[in-house]
């Protein structure tokens, strides 16, 4: 079974999370951020994904903590999950719309992380948060995950909803590329890193 569960204890953050790969879609997420609690769960929701993640933060601060944090605890979870990544797809993409929003994500488990997120179509705060917590966010998962993602808001006016049609792509992008469907790593040097 792919499956990690980690645990990360600062004077920022208690986080409990285990994530499994081949899962249902079961997903129980307690933050204390309601909107990074939707975002997590339509994510591992629509990756297929089994997700138990809590997380107490230091919210009175305000939730950049936290969320950095879910991001590195989610993103070592998911390649820990993946192991020696033998037969994954490793590349995959979605596109998803949300009402007039759309979004595209692209996503290879390299090993090799890298960002490009373009957030200049999103309102300066979303749901009360700045919208530079959901790239940090994105960050933190792709540098542990040792992913190279790319999120593109293609066009659109409302905050949540490109969020959201991003938050889905990124969970059906991740559904293709951990799938088994190849013999042996898909590199031609042999090798993911």
């Amino acid at each position: 079974m792919r499956q990690a569960t980690v645990a990360r204890t600062t004077k920022e953050t208690d986080i409990r999370l285990t994530l499994t790969l081949d899962g249902t879609g079961t997903v129980n997420v307690d933050t204390g951020i309601g909107f990074a609690d939707h975002m997590l769960t339509l994510c591992a929701f629509w990756a297929g994904f089994d997700l138990d993640l809590t997380c107490r933060g230091d919210l009175e601060i305000d939730t950049h903590h936290s969320l950095e944090d879910i991001g590195l605890c989610l993103g070592q979870a998911l390649a820990e999950a993946l192991g020696d990544k033998q037969g994954i797809n490793r590349v995959a993409s979605a596109k998803v719309p949300m009402d007039e929003a759309l979004a595209e994500v692209v996503v290879d488990l390299s090993g090799r992380p890298y960002i490009v997120y373009d957030d200049a179509l999103l309102p300066d705060f979303i749901a009360g948060d700045e919208k530079d917590v959901w790239r940090e966010f994105l960050k933190s998962v792709a540098y542990k995950a040792g992913m190279n993602l790319h999120v593109k808001f293609e066009y659109g006016l409302n905050g949540h909803h490109l969020l959201e049609a991003a938050f889905k792509a990124l969970g059906l992008a991740l559904a293709q590329a951990v799938t088994v469907g190849r013999k042996g790593v898909s590199s031609t040097k042999g090798s993911l890193d």
